[in-house]
């Protein structure tokens, strides 16, 4: 049987650490949410296209996803989304991203923010 470790890119344990900080300290259960899903491996950590952000979202959204925006689609409308990593066709069709460190910053108490992936 193989011993589950966890993540080991060091940037990622640093914000997995800081995201469970942030849960307790503002009392945001949003925050230790989304530290699990990024505690998966990198197989069970969500993935998700630009067409299913552009289905599931309305204009002016703010998005999380915990794990890797595709760049498969196209988006009709502005949204503000933050995530661990983007592609880069994703990256120039979505006018806003964010990290989730800046998303942290920006909304500690994670009122309005939604996780979709």
């Amino acid at each position: 049987m193989v011993k589950r470790t966890g993540p080991t890119n060091v940037e990622l344990v640093s914000l997995i650490e800081d995201l469970k900080k942030l849960s307790l300290a503002e009392k945001a259960p949003i925050w230790k949410r989304i530290a699990k899903d990024l505690s998966r491996s990198t197989r069970q950590r969500r993935v998700i296209n630009i067409a299913k952000l552009n289905r599931f979202t309305k204009s002016n959204d703010l998005i999380i996803v915990p794990g890797k925006v595709l760049g498969t689609g196209i988006i009709d409308h502005d949204i503000t989304v933050a995530a661990w990593q983007f592609s880069g066709s994703a990256q120039d069709k979505i006018k806003t991203t964010l990290t989730i460190r800046e998303i942290m910053k920006k909304q500690p108490k994670g009122k309005g923010v939604r996780i979709l992936g």
